[in-house]
């Protein structure tokens, strides 16, 4: 975006100044100011597509984690987000390049990426997570706007990837037909690449059909209340931490967009997925990949520091199969958008989605390993 233009938004906000461009965020565009006090943050209306639920979210979940900071005699505007208003309290601006919101930048703290963090800060961030839970306990979730609907809900990305698998396996029949008719391949590219697309993934997808029992352990939980309905993050991803410069203290969980009724669970589960794990979500080498059991502890230690006695006996029951359960869902659903040409997550070559969804189901089958207890 130009200068000018980013500029002018910053005034909406009552801020007069300079903003750049940072990070590499996979759904929002994000600036900050050149006198680094401000976030100004474009919000992926494709993705979420009513930005003002959004932010009355999370301008309510801070409002809550402000008040709990306070109390507890630490500072509240590094503790949790603070929002900036626009004119007349406005949460957002408008404009012809898309819907724009602001915070107040937590400054001299910095964040961690999964592939780069240490035991000892992956157990801060799981403590970091579980005070931000605790802290939202008495919170009214079904205040909250399901602002992803059926995000977590498991069983029906599950039905998704079937109903596409079938979908491919038509294709397949119909050229097949198309070919014994007139005597030769189907002319239509865009088909055929589809069809050789099922062939690659066939391996995975009879996998993910393999352990399906898996994906209604939360939800039935949650329907017969042994597992309580709760405020999630969903997307506990340890660079969603951030940990003091002076300190390496974790201070504060940011990227609220998600934030929204659910299991803790979920948080659980997908934290452990993201960061217990031995390379990255799209490392190419399947042999790099494995889970990594001493991080997952050091996880689960950190997190039941604050939450040991909050959670319910069918929660600490499901810890570990949550992490299962997490890792599964991301796997169907990397490969439910590589079987329907990536129509989701960004990539950067053809086969991007299918080595993510690959990588997921091979730490799966390691975790499956595991014992019960662990």
């Amino acid at each position: 975006m130009e200068q000018n233009e980013l500029k002018h938004i910053g005034q909406a906000f009552g801020k007069d100044a300079k903003f750049r461009p940072i990070g590499a965020g996979h759904i929002n565009d994000t600036y900050r100011s050149e006198d680094g006090r401000w976030i100004l943050q474009r919000i992926n209306t494709e993705i979420f597509k009513r930005p003002e639920e959004v932010m009355e979210n999370i301008e309510a979940v801070t409002a809550c984690l402000r008040k709990k900071l306070a109390e507890d005699g630490k500072d509240p505007s590094r503790g949790t987000l603070t929002v900036v208003p626009a004119e007349e309290g406005a949460l957002l601006v408008k404009t012809e390049s898309g819907v724009f919101r602001m915070y107040e930048n937590i400054r001299n703290a910095h964040s961690v990426e999964p592939e780069e963090r240490t035991l000892q800060e992956f157990e801060k961030a799981a403590a970091a997570f579980g005070r931000f839970q605790r802290a939202l306990q008495a919170f009214p979730v079904k205040k909250l706007h399901e602002t992803i609907p059926d995000f977590h809900h498991t069983v029906k990305r599950l039905a998704r990837l079937k109903e596409v698998f079938s979908e491919r396996l038509r294709d397949e029949k119909e050229a097949a037909a198309e070919q014994e008719t007139a005597g030769s391949l189907s002319s239509e590219p865009e088909r055929e690449e589809r069809i050789q697309r099922l062939h690659q993934a066939l391996p995975w997808i009879e996998y993910a059909l393999s352990v399906e029992k898996i994906a209604p352990m939360v939800l039935d939980g949650l329907a017969n209340g042994s597992i309580p309905l709760a405020v999630t993050h969903n997307d506990t991803k340890i660079n969603n931490v951030l940990f003091d410069d002076d300190t390496n203290e974790a201070i504060a969980v940011i990227d609220l967009d998600t934030v929204m009724p659910g299991s803790r669970l979920y948080d659980f589960g997908d934290a452990v997925r993201s960061g217990a794990v031995t390379a990255a979500e799209d490392e190419p080498e399947l042999s790099k990949v494995h889970f990594d059991p001493e991080a997952y502890l050091a996880f689960k230690r950190g997190y039941l520091s604050e939450m040991a006695d909050a959670l319910t006996a069918r929660e600490k029951e499901l810890l570990l199969p949550s992490a299962e359960l997490m890792t599964y869902e991301c796997g169907i659903r990397f490969l439910t958008d590589y079987l329907e040409g990536d129509p989701y997550f960004k990539t950067d070559y053809p086969e991007h989605n299918l080595v993510r969804a690959r990588n997921q189901f091979r730490i799966l089958q390691e975790m499956l390993k595991l014992p019960e207890d662990l």
